[in-house]
């Protein structure tokens, strides 16, 4: 079993490791020829990662320690700008761009807060799909039934993988509609999409600007947590853990459980129990707004719409270099007129005070964050009407989150030897 951050510090201060070893290994995992590490990053920063891990140390040595973060191999996506670095978004589009003059502001303050940057991870081109395939810089595939190589999930799929095995403590990723929770769902880890507004979005490269957020992927809430707060420019506040018996959870009776498969119903069932055993009250109601998403979003949503804005002159010229699957969505942008993506916004903010009025009660709302077991990779890169059906199915419960700009936390659930579910 991985350790998890709280874990690892006590054996830092201790001395039983180093950051220097920590990272060496964690860079091994990466290089190792039996690994995913090649598919599972785009950029490996061997050299600066080794000579801040020393430097981590040394200050360590001499107690100074900077954040809990400290001396520890932390992943970014390939959409944060780090300086010297071009900026792909998983694309071979931007191979030509120039490199950034500076770091994103999440990503300085993981540096100035000691983390070791260790490289940058593979994702879904310019993060448009939940399924984390991507055609031009291979696929990592969930450690679960590995054989049969299932999709991490998306769009922060080398994100996942880069924790789960190890070749990094916790990873940053972007959530427009599920990308850092569905990968945690499908990798067995604790991913926590924040709002809209709580991390900067300075160099980060955007997808979808009323939608996107940043946040971490790791092994457990407290590792979210701290992370977190290093992201948000906060300062750490262990959370606390409340009694159950105080808690009110709703539990949506419509639309999030449509097409649920077994084990994911069998997991998510047995958690509720759990819950409820445990003295919190758990009550399922009917939330009918959630039944109306996908007709809001029939023409493409904030999301096709303002991804068309980012990329429209780009595209035109480049199409053929974009992953087909994702060009076809991000060129549904144009079904939209000004004056549908303003009914779009309006609408909006009469669906978020609904539900939020519903929810007023409730401290929570519990429901599974994908409906279905990761299908493999190789079934949906033949097919495109499997691809788009997965697709959508893997994002629908997520984006539930986002359209309302709320916060939220993908948990594992799973027993093991089970398909990991959330």
């Amino acid at each position: 079993m991985l350790p998890t951050i709280t874990e690892l510090q006590r054996a830092l201060d201790s001395g039983e490791t180093t950051s220097y070893a920590l990272t060496s290994a964690a860079l091994q995992r990466i290089d190792a020829p039996e690994g995913q590490g090649s598919v599972t990053f785009l950029k490996v920063y061997h050299e600066q990662a080794l000579a801040a891990a020393k430097a981590s140390d040394i200050l360590r040595s001499v107690g100074l320690k900077r954040s809990l973060l400290e001396g520890l191999p932390i992943s970014i996506k390939d959409l944060f700008d780090k300086q010297g670095d071009v900026t792909r978004g998983g694309s071979v589009v931007l191979n030509g761009a120039p490199e950034a003059e500076e770091n994103a502001l999440l990503v300085q303050r993981l540096l100035d807060a000691g983390a070791i940057i260790i490289g940058r991870t593979n994702m879904t081109e310019f993060a448009f799909s939940g399924l984390g395939i991507n055609p031009h810089y291979g696929t990592p595939h969930s450690l679960w039934d590995s054989g049969n190589r299932r999709i991490p999930g998306g769009s922060s799929s080398g994100a996942g993988v880069s924790v789960a095995e190890g070749m990094a403590v916790a990873a940053i990723g972007t959530d427009t509609g599920g990308s850092i929770r569905i990968p945690s769902a499908f990798c067995g880890l604790t991913g926590f999409k924040p709002t809209a507004d709580r991390i900067p979005t300075d160099g980060v490269m955007p997808l979808s600007d009323s939608l996107d957020s940043s946040g971490p992927l790791a092994l457990s809430v407290e590792c979210c947590a701290i992370v977190d707060a290093v992201l948000s420019g906060e300062s750490y506040v262990a959370p606390a853990a409340i009694p159950l018996t105080q808690l009110r959870f709703a539990v949506p009776s419509n639309f999030v459980f449509d097409g649920i498969e077994a084990p994911v119903s069998e997991a998510f069932d047995r958690a509720i129990a759990a819950i409820e055993a445990s003295g919190a009250i758990v009550e399922h109601i009917e939330i009918p707004e959630f039944s109306e998403l996908p007709y809001i979003n029939r023409l493409g949503g904030f999301v096709c719409a303002e991804a068309w804005g980012h990329h429209r002159e780009l595209i035109e010229d480049l199409y053929d270099q974009y992953d087909p699957r994702v060009a076809s969505r991000i060129k549904r942008g144009q079904e939209q007129n000004v004056a549908d993506y303003l009914e779009l916004q309006r609408t909006r903010e009469t669906w978020v005070y609904a539900v939020e009025s519903q929810l007023a009660a409730y401290d929570a709302v519990l429901m599974p964050t994908v409906p279905v077991v990761a299908p493999t990779i190789d079934e949906l890169s033949a097919s495109d009407d499997s691809y788009f059906a997965a697709n959508g199915l893997i994002l629908r419960n997520a984006t539930l989150i986002n359209f309302l700009n709320g916060c939220a936390l993908s948990l594992p659930c799973h027993h093991e030897g089970e398909p990991p579910s959330a």
